[in-house]
């Protein structure tokens, strides 16, 4: 395995890597993509990997009958302790809290659907990845499960009102998102499909790529530069870990 590539762990057919695949391989990133719900086996280790990627899916983290799930959240403490560059979306970044001692339940919210804002908090400011990105950066969001409880020592980078814990760092070099920043408008209209208001959300996902584009393809090209060991500028050089 070269050093340059990431490995990419795609949980659900209908939501694959797509633009932030795009974006990462154009900053100079190869990609492994594995397919556990294809039945293709996850790796025991992270050995000549210079990243892990975790997308979302259709399950929930605590559901125990998803049998690759404590194999990944394995693989997931294992880049945190080794401090290979981490990114958890979705559904990845539940998996990353709940791998480190973080809990994921059904939101008493419901879904959280379409394009939407997040607002960064204060401490982003001092992160590597969230540093440059502006105070309320537009994301899309398709998700009923929400992070309940952060793991301990990680840090909050940013929120929403009814969705408090939507993104957060683990150590200095993982991170979770509860958004989507790889979605496009044919993989969004796929989701909602059938819905009501689908014309409306569509649309809406419509209008905002240029706007999501803006704000995360420079988010993956810095997260792309860590992995391959080149200098973050305007960045702090290194971060605390987490307690052990």
């Amino acid at each position: 395995m070269e050093s340059g590539t990431a490995l990419v762990i795609e949980n659900d057919p209908t939501a694959d890597i797509r633009r932030l695949g795009e974006w990462l391989t154009a900053a100079g990133l190869q990609l492994s993509v594995v397919r556990p719900h294809a039945g293709e086996p996850l790796p025991s280790s992270l050995e000549g990997f210079a990243a892990l990627v975790v997308m979302g899916g259709e399950q929930s983290a605590y559901d125990a009958e998803v049998e690759w799930f404590p194999r990944l959240e394995s693989l997931l403490r294992k880049a945190v302790r080794y401090r290979v560059p981490t990114l958890g979306v979705c559904l990845g970044g539940q998996l990353l809290a709940q791998a480190l001692g973080g809990q994921v339940s059904a939101s008493e919210h419901g879904l959280e659907i379409g394009a939407k804002l997040v607002a960064k908090r204060d401490i982003a400011a001092q992160d590597p990845l969230f540093g440059p990105i502006p105070f309320a950066p537009d994301v899309i969001q398709y998700h009923s499960d929400e992070i309940t409880i952060l793991p301990a020592g990680a840090v909050l980078l940013a929120a929403s009102t009814h969705y408090p814990h939507q993104a957060f760092r683990v150590g200095d070099r993982a991170w979770g998102l509860q958004f989507h920043i790889e979605t496009d408008t044919e993989m969004f209209a796929s989701w909602v499909d059938g819905l009501d208001e689908a014309d409306e959300l569509v649309e809406a996902v419509q209008e905002r790529q240029e706007d999501v584009r803006e704000v995360w393809q420079p988010f993956a090209s810095r997260f792309a530069d860590l992995a391959l060991g080149r200098t973050l500028e305007g960045t702090r050089p290194s971060l605390p870990l987490i307690a052990r």
